[in-house]
């Protein structure tokens, strides 16, 4: 292409051009349509409700159980440095009849946490009675959702898994940063939670004819296979007293925080149960070696003997009818 300019012909190539990109590429991936919490994508999408659900993903894993009497949560600390601090608390007490375990960012745990305190005090202040659990449950997944429908808002980057005792049981409830919640049997969340989920799946149908012990056991072992997923020099790749707290609750039996040593007998229950499983795994597999060993040797003497001297014998034999030449 040419244009006339002054006379004369001027290419347009010859205009200034802007400076070429580094590398030839864009340098960052820029998504217009997560800049606010209003607003959808093209697919029907809402990227900062994902974005919050994504860090409920990436927090610490928590496992939850219930049977007919009783419920209990386990949740798995976490610090940020391996020798210099200490370890988040992740397990928080609502009310003598309901405790919530936090996956996510814990700030926005915590302010979840304050008020749900402060409607289980005003209902007991009104009523002269506990807040049913169910009911709790759906005001604060309100307020999960209003956060998700207001532009000068943000979600809530943080799941709840919340255990109580009422009037109708005991109950389990999952919440979610984009205003959904569920009532579980038994559930996990949070990060490598699919190890957890596996164990909870095979050990389901047991929950129901354990007492509370065994409830708890049960809960740090499925805590455990979340731990069992991490590298072996990460100092969370077992469960210890330190990095793992407890809480219960159940007919005639308030709220319960376990941690520190008092959930120190169960983390040693279950490592000594594990070790004497292990033993007895080594011992059978031993035993196996040994009756196959003797199998193949009581095989190799049941077989006839292979002749020795037959051949050679065979052989002079006929050398001496054989005519001289």
């Amino acid at each position: 292409f040419f244009s006339i300019k002054g006379g004369k012909r001027a290419s347009l190539d010859a205009r200034p051009r802007r400076a070429p990109r580094q590398g030839g590429k864009t340098n960052m991936f820029r998504n217009q349509y997560d800049t606010d919490v209003t607003t959808w994508s093209p697919q029907g999408r809402i990227f900062q409700v994902e974005y919050a659900m994504e860090a409920v993903k990436q927090g610490g894993c928590a496992v939850g159980i219930r049977n007919k009497t009783h419920a209990v949560i386990a949740a798995l600390k976490l610090s940020q440095d391996a020798d210099l601090s200490s370890y988040q608390k992740k397990v928080f007490k609502i009310d003598n009849h309901v405790g919530i375990a936090v996956s996510g960012l814990i700030a926005d745990g915590r302010i979840l946490c304050r008020y749900m305190r402060n409607e289980c005090l005003n209902h007991k202040f009104v009523y002269e009675s506990p807040l049913p659990v169910s009911r709790l449950i759906r005001d604060v997944a309100d307020r999960h959702q209003v956060a998700t429908a207001r532009s000068w808002k943000r979600p809530f980057g943080v799941g709840l898994l919340c255990i109580g005792h009422d009037q109708t049981g005991p109950h389990l409830f999952q919440t979610c940063p984009s205003g959904n919640y569920w009532e579980y049997y038994a559930i996990a969340m949070g990060s490598r939670s699919q190890a957890s989920k596996t164990y909870l799946e095979k050990k389901l149908e047991d929950f129901e004819s354990c007492d509370l012990d065994a409830l708890v056991k049960h809960a740090l072992r499925a805590l455990e296979e979340s731990c069992g997923t991490r590298k072996k020099d990460d100092k969370d790749g077992k469960l210890t007293k330190d990095n793992c707290t407890v809480a219960l609750v159940g007919e005639g039996n308030p709220l319960l925080v376990l941690d520190g040593e008092d959930v120190a007998q169960y983390v040693d229950a279950i490592h000594a149960e594990q070790e004497e499983q292990a033993v007895a795994a080594t011992a059978a597999a031993a035993a196996e070696m040994s009756i196959d060993g003797s199998q193949g040797r009581d095989a190799t003497a049941d077989m006839p003997d292979a002749p020795t001297g037959g051949a050679e014998e065979g052989a002079a034999a006929a050398g001496e009818d054989a005519p001289a030449s």
